[in-house]
């Protein structure tokens, strides 16, 4: 056994000789339990640092783990690192200040280590405690907070957020996961309670809380002062001038100002500064390269500034290297001083430096895998002769479902007993002769004499494993953005299309009622109470010429009822094609089991929860009998490839052929290529069809097709030639759908009675969105990300020459490529003439639609295989093109893209694990059009990922929706807005289906009017947010049971505070609302000597009912001969009013339920 106290004592630097990568998790666990305080591990880069951190809790779950990330951004960037980073670096740092009961493990990069820091003593400075009882003005808490780097916004979905809502303050701690609510009574701190930010709900309540800084640069007055000084100083007092001096100056952030840290510092620290002298310091082996090549791009990016400055005076004035960084010799030095450890998997000889743990790597499988022999008997062999000599044996899968998974498929290859353990004391307690299996994520497993873990990627090769992140949830997103801005354009079911105009209290009796304005043709206004919001919907975003209607016209009655005819016909076309999908009966593929698995364990990643959800749900329909068509859409490169390859597999397994569609050449190239790969060995034949195929080559595989050798063929259009013959055709996967034309469409549908279908497309074009949305196509939507993509930066920024030739220069030095898009030919010229006369260091090439076809494949080849540097086009990149060395991506004139094409050629970059960059520009001292600047506005919020299915719906709402199943591809319903039309449709739909079985028609949709006179709204002090408070109202109305308000309700005083009687009101209003619909209850007159009951239609559900009902109430209530129910009641107040119309409504609900009448419309 290796001394460990040896190491810990050691005042010099030693090597740990042969220590394979899978035993340093193990090794530092030892290691930080011994230590004096505690151990700093120095990875080489992120994912080794991470994948330490989350190997280690393993083998000692009593261990504090502290993350320490490097800047996610380059040096002298124009960015600031992301807060996530940011926040997760200054609560790591914090809690390096704090006694910690726990040993803790600090684990960082090379890069972090070689940054200076501010000082301990100014993170001892920061941290503020928030404890319940506190007095502390809102004001001041948030200009508290501010000076913390925290952003003010109207509802809190990220860190490094806050908001004010009346005596509630939201905020999201830096290295929190949840947010927090503190519920102000007066200036004093009543209760402190977290929430979740997707659903604004909260969790639990806690006593106190440190309010962190979400950012490294404070702005307190003295060090803005600091900094005021020393930028002076420094570039002379004409950089005064300069937008971070004037940023700084008034106290705000500008992006990217990070970068000139120790300007606002007095002096700056390293991380040994935080860390302790008595600290164990490890440095992996890998991180001395790592470190150099990071010196190296410091030196390179400042001489690029330095160099542009000097072009262009004024434009970027870089802080030297040595203010925020180390230098070489520093680092050795520090690391001398410190004795940081290094650990090497290579053997040493044992000397007064070197202490050899002569531990091996485990046996990697590679050479079986290369010589297809099956890795699994490989492995039980292995097994079982480890166990022969006495040696322990224990697996390392990756989650619990690979754990199970490699369990049968290892039981079925004849291995020894393979026990499921759950810790490492308990692996290590399995019996001789069987092997333990444990969910612990090592890359590469170790050799001991007396014990052997082998990894799951030691006998499967490479996988890459998704870190588990928080979602932020789509539906919140979506949300705020359908909420109404004043002059948005609504239509009103009955009076067309109107301006909005806002909240408006109106007085109803002597109360005040909140109602919607809106302003009509003429100037006429129209007041909808909010409880009948529903009668109105968004008319979509282009709305720059459309005319108003005017109020009591019938051109607006004209129009919706001639759509209504045509939506008609469509919904019965639209059943029709279903409805013979349903009687065709399709071939029933079933999933071999064991071929499956093995042909699953080569996707070299792990699957997405989502992914899995989709494949399933495939598979599933596969086996269902009847003609799958199925839409699957997946942000660009989120794995739909994989799921069309498990599709192909199954069906070309079951001895049927599949066929591969994809726009473009290079596409359909990329596709056969990846289809090869995984189809490597199997009793498959693939072929492909386009025009880029030699002639022989295509001629046979067409034959092939026909007479049936040919099991599998990827192809662009080609593949839809009338002349070719397939012989037992039983599923097509059309790849990039938004881009077929509609004759292609019609050949393929021509194809899909009764072959299976699967359709995989990115941004769904509105037609498909909205097929799938009316339930007559099956819709998956894949929204996780795959394992590592980091977001792309996004910069909406008026053309600057500098920091684009900067950019194009950072993406060349790091050895990747770049995409340079116009939006027409004649714009190519221009960039041309810049390309060549500004960055003549680059190659480009360039292409577009006017070069012939080939031509535009042979550049596109050229630049795939990293001939030149830029590829200049216009937007065919547009097309699927994945080229995973492209990094950067610049978009001139973006005002004049639409949102969908920009969506998509944002998604050509950040298909590898490095950080992309997209530069939307526009003119420079030009004023944007308002559509132009919301597109690229959402563009440059929708950082997140898995954003394609979200903003799909999101332009068809810009773009309007197409007709749904012929050509008439109006784009426009220009006639009654989008929303509408789409409810249109599922009511025709609805209709359609109903009368296709014969059933009763279900009645119109109306929504109930009720005149109470009672205070009826939501008070502005109480939610102050016009668009939140308008977003409330609508969903609301959307509620359709009586428990969906109590949980609204409840939603409610958790947000903002206990509910004040006029929202109370509006609650129980709603649910007079609910009520009155079920019994077909179309107004309810609420007035001073009784009320008046009218029914939808002037015709109760429930006749006999109603006469019983009010011969039981006798007096009081009497029904008139035009069957309007009036009761002469006299309720005295509000209250008593809403009550005595809440029990008359319940009672008429429960007539017509007794009647079965159709409880909703």
């Amino acid at each position: 056994m290796i001394d460990l106290q040896r190491i810990i004592n050691s005042r010099q630097a030693l090597t740990l000789a042969s220590v394979p990568n899978g035993f340093t998790p193990l090794l530092l666990a030892d290691l930080t339990r011994a230590a004096k305080t505690r151990a700093l591990y120095i990875a080489p880069d992120e994912s080794a640092m991470r994948a330490i951190a989350d190997a280690v809790p393993f083998f000692a779950p009593e261990i504090e783990i502290l993350i320490l990330p490097g800047w996610d951004c380059l040096p002298y960037d124009r960015a600031s690192p992301s807060v996530a980073v940011t926040s997760q670096r200054m609560s790591t740092l914090q809690a390096l200040q704090q006694p910690s009961k726990k040993k803790q493990l600090v684990v960082t990069t090379i890069g972090a280590v070689i940054q200076k820091y501010v000082t301990p003593f100014r993170i001892r400075q920061t941290g503020e405690r928030l404890a319940a009882g506190r007095e502390i003005s809102r004001e001041r808490l948030a200009s508290l907070l501010q000076s913390n780097g925290y952003f003010r916004v109207d509802t809190v979905a990220d860190s490094g957020e806050f908001a004010i809502r009346g005596s509630i303050v939201d905020l999201f701690p830096a290295g929190s996961e949840v947010g927090l609510r503190l519920d102000f009574f007066g200036d004093e701190i009543e209760s402190i309670r977290r929430f979740n930010p997707s659903d604004q709900r909260s969790i639990d309540q806690v006593e106190h809380f440190d309010i962190l800084p979400a950012v490294e640069a404070l702005m307190d007055e003295e060090a803005i002062k600091r900094f005021r000084v020393g930028y002076r100083e420094r570039f002379g007092v004409t950089a005064t001038g300069d937008p971070l001096y004037q940023a700084v100056s008034e106290g705000r952030r500008l992006s990217g100002m990070d970068h000139w840290l120790p300007l606002f510092e007095e002096r700056m620290a390293t991380i040994f500064d935080h860390v302790g002298a008595d600290a164990l310091v490890i440095r992996d082996s890998g991180a001395i390269a790592a470190g150099q090549s990071r010196l190296d791009a410091i030196t390179d990016y400042h001489e690029n500034r330095v160099k542009a400055q000097a072009a262009e005076p004024g434009s970027y004035r870089p802080l030297p290297p040595e203010m925020l960084y180390l230098n070489g010799d520093e680092l050795e030095q520090l690391f001398a001083d410190n004795a940081a450890h290094l650990v090497t998997p290579f053997a040493q000889p044992d000397s007064a430096n070197i202490i050899d743990f002569g531990i091996g790597a485990a046996r990697d499988f590679a050479p079986e895998r290369a010589h297809k022999v099956n890795v699994y008997e490989a492995v039980a062999a292995h097994l079982k002769s480890l166990h022969a000599a006495k040696t322990k044996t224990v697996i390392a899968s990756y989650s619990v479902g690979a754990r199970e998974r490699l369990k049968s498929l290892l039981a079925d290859h004849k291995a020894p007993t393979i026990v499921a353990a759950d810790s490492w004391q308990q692996a290590l307690g399995v019996a001789a002769g069987q092997t333990a299996i444990v969910v612990l994520p090592l890359d590469h497993g170790y050799s001991t004499p007396d014990l052997v873990v082998l990894s799951e990627q030691d006998m499967l090769g490479d996988r890459l494993v998704r870190r588990q992140k928080r979602r932020k949830s789509a539906d919140a997103f979506l949300a705020e953005l359908a909420a109404l801005t004043p002059g948005d354009l609504v239509v009103h079911q009955d009076h067309g299309i109107g301006r909005y105009d806002g909240l408006i209290s109106i007085p109803v009796g002597n109360s005040p009622h909140d109602c919607v304005a809106l302003t009509y043709a003429g100037g006429d206004k129209l007041y909808v109470p909010v409880e009948n919001i529903d009668v109105l919907s968004r008319y979509g975003s282009d709305s720059e010429n459309v005319a108003l209607d005017k109020l009591g016209g019938e051109a607006w009655q004209r129009r919706k009822s001639r759509l209504k005819e045509r939506i008609r016909a469509i919904a019965g076309e639209l059943l029709k094609t279903a409805a013979e999908r349903a009687l065709r009966p399709g071939s029933i593929i079933e999933v071999d089991g064991p071929a499956y698995a093995s042909f699953v364990d080569r996707f070299p990643y792990e699957e997405t929860e989502d992914q899995l959800r989709v494949i399933e749900e495939v598979l599933q329909d596969l086996s269902a009998g009847k003609p799958m068509d199925r839409l699957v859409c997946g942000d660009v490169g989120f794995g739909k490839t994989e799921v069309a390859m498990r599709a192909a597999f199954a069906a070309a397994m079951a001895g049927l052929q599949v066929a591969v569609i994809a726009p473009t050449t290079l596409l359909a190239r990329q596709h056969y290529a990846n289809f090869a790969e995984r189809f490597r060995d199997l009793p498959l034949r693939l072929g492909r069809l386009s025009r880029l195929v030699p002639a022989a080559e295509a001629t046979q595989t067409r034959e092939g097709l026909g007479d049936g050798t040919v099991d599998i063929v990827i192809g662009t259009h080609a593949v839809l030639a009338k002349s070719l013959q397939f012989k037992r055709l039983g599923l097509v996967i059309v790849d990039e759908e938004q881009r077929f034309g509609v004759n292609h469409k019609e050949q393929l549908k021509a194809l899909k009675t009764d072959v299976h279908m699967l359709t995989l497309t990115a941004t769904p074009i509105p037609r498909t969105l909205q097929m799938a949305m009316s339930g007559l196509r099956e819709l998956s939507v894949i929204q996780t990300p795959p394992v590592d993509r980091l977001a792309v930066r996004t910069y909406v920024m008026p053309w600057d020459p500098v920091v684009l030739r900067e950019a194009l220069l950072r993406e060349h030095y790091r050895g990747g490529q770049s995409f340079f898009v116009v939006p027409r030919i004649s714009d190519l010229t221009e960039i041309e003439e810049y390309l060549r006369t500004e960055i003549p260091e680059v190659k480009y090439v360039t292409a577009h639609g006017q070069m012939s076809p080939t031509q535009v494949e042979e550049r596109m080849s050229a630049f795939y295989e990293k001939r030149y540097d830029i590829l200049l086009s216009t937007t065919i990149v547009e097309s699927g093109l994945d080229i995973p060395s492209a990094n950067t991506l610049i978009i001139h004139r973006a005002d004049r893209f639409g949102l969908a094409q920009l969506y998509q050629l944002r998604g050509r970059v950040g298909r590898s694990k490095t950080r992309a960059y997209a530069y939307l520009t526009h003119e420079p001292n030009h004023v944007l059009t308002e559509t132009a600047e919301k597109r690229l506005k959402v563009l440059g919020d929708l950082d997140s990922l898995g954003a394609g299915f979200q903003l799909a719906s999101h332009d068809l709402d810009i773009r309007g929706a197409g007709n749904l199943v012929g050509d008439e591809q109006s784009g426009h319903i220009k006639e009654v807005g989008f929303e509408l039309y789409q409810s249109m449709l599922e009511e025709a739909i609805l209709e359609a289906r109903a009368g296709a079985h014969g059933l009763a028609k279900p009645r119109g949709s109306f929504s109930p009017q009720i005149t109470i006179d009672a205070p009826i709204l939501i008070p502005e002090d109480y939610v102050p947010d016009l668009s939140v408070r308008m977003a409330l109202y609508r969903r609301l109305n959307d509620l359709e049971e009586g428990q969906d308000i109590e949980g609204f309700a409840a939603e409610m005083t958790d947000r903002f505070g206990p509910i004040p009687e006029p929202t109370q009101n509006l609650l129980k209003l709603i649910q007079i609302k609910q009520n009155a619909l079920v019994a077909q209850v179309a107004k309810i007159e609420v007035g001073a000597r009784g009320t008046l009951v009218s029914f939808h239609q002037d015709t109760p559900p429930n006749v006999s009912g109603l006469l019983a009902y009010v011969d039981k109430l006798g007096e009081t209530a009497k029904l008139r001969p035009d069957s309007k129910l009036v009761i002469n009641r006299i309720w005295g107040d509000p209250a008593a009013r809403l009550n005595g119309c809440l029990q008359l409504s319940r009672g008429l609900a429960n007539l017509a339920r007794r009647h079965g009448s159709p409880s909703r419309p």
